[in-house]
């Protein structure tokens, strides 16, 4: 009885997304080995890129992310043909790995004004120092303002948005967050794609992944624990802009009901792709308290005492 060839399995791999504000599916094989080059050259060699995002008609703004890679996206290669393609998800096409890919078209700060600030067009503040050294602090309050501006900072907001109507301050911190990945580097994709290739969709050329797990929990959760109980008691709120990939990966958060009870308010964008070109959406607000989103982050539950110390004795025994 003659054997039955074993089907091949078909393989999944991340990779690159968009590259400098690009979808990386629909650059040509030349494209794509020109880009592959820049990252060969010594930094200070390299032609600037424009970021995409970040750049209008009117200004042109140098991308400053070391690789250019905007986002990941997770590729399929058929075990039959070996057809490379790009996998389906039921979350969303990409993956954020660059928090200036969420600058484009100025959505989100539209997003944000409209919804916690009243007006769709609010001044937008850059990295605010947020935390001074104990030593810094000792500052007479009528001029704080002037003394502690230029003094180094161990901690800043990323953004504060605040009403143009500067008669009576109204405003809001902004935290965006991108998305690690761990597995192989980058360098391995760029020396694969500097090769010559056919037309078609390259596979990646390792294994990687995006590491929800180091941007939420070990990134993200600590800079949320030390800035919202200070915003809280002075009555402002933190908003938080992740992608859906990202917010999805979390565990459940419970939600309340009205913007006064809540101390974060999660922006989720996602995107959406057609004529070659990637958008950014708006998707959903959710609104929560700092222990409940700290319960979402970490993703999980303490085990009971029990259960732990079984693992203990459990160690010891085959130890």
């Amino acid at each position: 009885m003659a054997s039955r060839k074993k089907a091949s399995r078909d393989s999944y791999s991340y990779g690159i997304g968009e590259w400098y504000g690009r979808s990386f599916v629909h650059l040509s094989p030349d494209e794509r080995r020109d880009y592959a080059r820049l990252q060969s050259l010594p930094k200070k060699q390299r032609p600037s890129e424009p970021c995409i995002p970040r750049s209008t008609r009117d200004q042109v703004v140098e991308c400053t992310k070391d690789g250019g890679v905007c986002s990941l996206r997770q590729y399929k290669r058929d075990g039959c043909t070996g057809k490379v393609s790009v996998a389906p998800s039921d979350v969303d096409i990409l993956c954020t790995t660059c928090p200036y890919r969420f600058y484009q078209d100025q959505l989100i700060f539209r997003w944000i004004g409209e919804t916690i600030l009243d007006h769709p067009q609010p001044a937008v503040l850059p990295q605010v120092d947020f935390l001074l050294p104990e030593e810094e602090l000792s500052v007479e309050s009528s001029d704080a303002g002037r003394k502690v501006a230029g003094r180094k900072a161990v901690g800043r907001i990323d953004h504060v948005l605040v009403h143009p109507d500067t008669s009576v301050l109204s405003w809001c911190a902004l935290e965006m967050q991108a998305v690690y990945f761990s597995g192989s580097s980058m360098r391995n994709e760029f020396d694969l794609l500097m090769k010559p290739a056919s037309e078609g969709l390259p596979f990646p050329a390792r294994r990687r992944r995006p590491d929800f797990r180091s941007s939420g929990p070990k990134r993200l959760m600590p800079q949320l624990q030390i800035k919202v109980p200070t915003l809280r008691r002075w009555g402002k709120r933190m908003c938080v802009v992740v992608d859906s990939s990202f917010f999805y990966a979390m565990g459940p958060m419970e939600e309340v009901n009205n913007l006064s009870n809540c101390d974060i308010v999660w922006f989720v964008v996602g995107y959406e792709e057609g004529n070659g070109k990637i958008h950014l959406r708006q998707d959903d607000v959710h609104l929560t308290t700092l222990e409940h989103a700290v319960r979402g982050l970490t993703a999980g539950r303490p085990v009971s005492l029990s259960t732990f110390e079984a693992q203990i004795r459990d160690r010891l025994e085959n130890s």
